[in-house]
């Protein structure tokens, strides 16, 4: 699998550690996973922000290793936040998460199912 980045000289690049558009080839699987919540195993729900979106992306990154990809197989993530307060925070943590994998991403600002959660993620992977 391979992922190019291409930012459009003629667009706004944010340098925002992903990337504007983002080109897969060369891939024999794609992975659609459904939003992944920030629940414990045991049913618990983290009381911060910082630890619910850990939660969130160890529990994505279960979901992928049962597929046998890993978080390094994300081509598009999507992040929804139930409140735009916690941008600088969800950012930090997807940063520290994915290093220096910079999938193409969207962050939403919305109403999540539950109100314990204050974000949930969902992705696309590749192979």
């Amino acid at each position: 699998m391979r992922l190019d980045h291409i930012t459009s000289e003629h667009a706004h690049d944010l340098k925002s550690g992903y990337s504007q558009c983002v080109v897969l080839s060369g891939h024999t699987r794609t992975i659609h996973v459904s939003g992944q919540i920030p629940v414990r195993p045991d049913g618990t729900v983290p009381s911060t922000f910082t630890e619910q979106a850990e939660q969130a992306w160890a529990n994505l990154n279960a979901q992928l290793k049962a597929a046998g990809l890993g978080l390094g197989n994300i081509v598009r993530h999507t992040t929804y936040l139930s409140d735009r307060k916690y941008r600088a925070e969800n950012s930090a943590v997807r940063r520290r998460v994915l290093g220096t994998h910079e999938p193409a991403l969207t962050v939403i600002i919305a109403g999540i199912f539950d109100e314990a959660w204050l974000l949930e993620i969902e992705a696309v992977a590749a192979e």
